[in-house]
């Protein structure tokens, strides 16, 4: 295994460990409103350890958003029984339409290609119970419940199942809305050019103002039609103002080649900040001089990636892409699927992966791993850093534990998760 160091996974650890949090100044009641007929909604949760420090404080909360202000008169007062808080974490990449989660265990066929895997979710979709909505709602709470503030959803979009994803995963979206944010990726898991009727279904969710991003897959090895699928997913979310999230899988040349047409037509269409590549398997195949490059154009064009930490041959050198300014998110990806039997949509655990296969030791790398699933997920989505400090959301969780490096390693039961102030799950139940 390649040690932290040689390559740098990560890096910059030590600055999210020792980040610092918002105490609530003397008693909560000492405030008044703003004086407009605005009653803010306070909360404060006492006697809590922020990142795992020695002494307890409060936490103050003001409609939704951390403050270090005194908390208005009334404010409700939650005990945190001396817990450690830590922010909230992001799934910037996960299939909550395919999930199987919650049902009967489904016997998985031998399976040689995409092709395959294809055909059997198709098999799954169709043999289900329950529709897309219950199970994606299913899964997406149950997200919640370990602390997940905020996904990216890759909703299939095909002919074999019309947007019947895209309706039951923002139908699930909007039961969960006061829990959990979510961005939806119209995803052309069959293809875009090789599968007819793909490219109007698309352009259907696009126009409709049902997704935020559309995608695409290894348009060279499955769709074989580089530059046709470029340009139609480029040009639909140039036409109707949606952001790109494409899957690359390919770990030699064609990889690279597809990266570079994408940069092009980033570039070309003036998307810099909408983009986003998931896995990018050809990265971390690539010499330190290779990397360099590759990584300052897509700094340059403020492209972000995604990883899921699928092992140490595939994880995203994270450390140099941070140094260009590459934002990195991680995720889940599938869950409990015709793909694998595996996932659990715990980002917490995905973090601890994230450390074991990047040999990490120390405890602010082990921090940082930490970091990458609680804020790297939530540069990818363009949202703020639940970081506890003064002005951040108060998306966090409360946890029996010593220290935050310990918590990554054991990963005990979120006793609470908060969302926007809000608690909005109990030991491992919605509130």
């Amino acid at each position: 295994m390649t040690p932290l160091s040689r390559r740098g996974v990560l890096g910059a650890a030590a600055a999210f460990a020792g980040t610092g949090a918002a105490v609530a100044a003397g008693s909560p009641a000492t405030a008044s409103s703003r004086g407009d007929g605005h009653r803010p909604k306070a909360v404060v949760f006492r006697d809590v350890r922020p990142f795992g420090a020695k002494k307890p404080v409060d936490l103050t909360v003001v409609d939704g958003r951390i403050t270090d202000g005194r908390a208005p008169k009334g404010a409700k007062v939650i005990d945190g029984g001396g817990r450690v808080a830590l922010p909230s974490l992001v799934d910037a990449h996960i299939h909550p339409d395919k999930t199987t989660w919650g049902s009967s265990w489904i016997t998985r066929k031998p399976a040689s290609g995409i092709a395959d895997y294809c055909a059997q979710d198709v098999e799954v979709f169709k043999s289900q119970p329950r529709p897309v909505g219950e199970r994606a709602y299913g899964l997406m709470a149950h997200a919640v419940t370990r602390g997940t503030r905020a996904m990216r959803a890759h909703v299939d979009v095909a002919p074999a199942y019309d947007l019947a994803g895209v309706e039951g995963v923002n139908a699930a979206r909007k039961r969960l809305g006061h829990a959990l944010d979510v961005q939806v990726v119209a995803f052309p898991q069959h293809g875009v050019i090789r599968t007819p009727g793909t490219a109007e279904l698309l352009e259907e969710a696009a126009r409709s103002g049902a997704i935020d991003l559309v995608g695409g897959i290894d348009p060279i090895s499955f769709d074989n039609a580089m530059d046709e699928q470029l340009d139609l997913v480029f040009g639909l979310a140039d036409r109707h103002g949606v952001g790109v999230d494409i899957h690359l899988h390919d770990r030699d040349e064609k990889g690279t080649k597809v990266l570079r047409a994408i940069i092009d037509r980033t570039r070309a269409l003036s998307l810099r900040g909408k983009v986003t590549v998931s896995h990018v398997f050809c990265l971390p195949n690539l010499s330190d001089t290779e990397l360099d490059k590759m990584a300052a154009d897509l700094g340059e064009q403020d492209i972000s990636l995604t990883t899921v930490a699928p092992n140490e041959s595939l994880v995203l050198p994270i450390a140099k892409l941070r140094e260009h300014g590459v934002r990195v998110g991680l995720g889940s990806d599938g869950v409990r699927d015709s793909w694998s039997p595996f996932g659990n949509a715990d980002m917490l655990h995905r973090a601890h992966i994230l450390g074991w296969v990047t040999d990490v030791r120390l405890d602010d790398e082990l921090a940082d791993c930490y970091g990458v699933g609680a804020h790297g997920g939530a540069d990818v989505m363009g949202l703020d850093h639940a970081d506890l400090k003064p002005g951040a959301p108060a998306d966090f969780i409360l946890v029996r534990g010593e220290c935050l490096p310990q918590v990554l390693v054991d990963m005990p039961q979120r006793d609470m998760v908060v969302h926007g102030g809000q608690v909005v799950a109990r030991n491992g139940e919605l509130a």
